[in-house]
C-alpha cells in the first residue's frame, strides 16, 4: 500500500436474536458477552427477543432462589457500549402475557440529540421484527 491509501473500517451490522429464557441454559449468558464483544470491535450491533427470550428483560429478576448470579443488570449498561437497538417482538409479549410495562427500562444518551435519554427497546410486530432481520449483514440466534 502506498501512503495515500486510506484504511477504511468495515462496520457489519449484527443483530443477536435471544430466543431462550435467561436462566437454565448458557445461551442468554453467552449472547450477552457476544454483544459485548463485538461492541468493542465497533460493530452496528442489535439485539432481537422472541419466544422466551423476552423474559431476559423482565423487570426485578431474582435469582436467589435458584442460585444463579442475576446479570439482568447488565442489559442496562449496553448504552455505554452504543448498543442502542433492543427489538421485542409484540406477539412473543402477548402470548406470555407480558407487556412493555413488564420489562426493565434500558435507556441512552443520544450524542446527536444534546445526549437526550432514549430508550434502547423498541417493541415491533412479527412482520417488522422480519424486515429488520433482513436488513442485517450477519444473524446469530441463542
Amino acid at each position: 500500500m502506498d501512503e495515500q491509501t486510506i484504511d477504511t473500517e468495515v462496520v457489519k451490522k449484527f443483530l443477536y436474536v435471544n430466543r431462550k429464557a435467561p436462566y437454565g441454559t448458557i445461551y442468554a449468558l453467552e449472547s450477552l458477552e457476544v454483544v459485548l464483544i463485538s461492541a468493542a470491535f465497533d460493530q452496528d450491533v442489535s439485539l432481537a427477543f422472541l419466544d422466551d427470550g423476552v423474559y431476559q428483560l423482565v423487570d426485578g429478576q431474582d435469582t436467589k432462589a435458584i442460585g444463579m448470579k442475576n446479570f439482568s443488570p447488565t442489559y442496562r449498561a449496553l448504552g455505554d457500549y452504543e448498543i442502542t437497538k433492543l427489538f421485542v417482538e409484540k406477539e412473543s409479549l402477548d402470548e406470555r402475557g407480558l407487556t412493555e410495562d413488564d420489562l426493565m427500562e434500558i435507556m441512552y444518551e443520544d450524542e446527536d440529540d444534546d445526549w437526550a435519554e432514549k430508550p434502547s427497546i423498541r417493541i415491533v410486530s412479527r412482520t417488522e421484527m422480519a424486515a429488520v432481520m433482513a436488513d442485517q449483514d450477519v444473524v446469530l440466534s441463542f
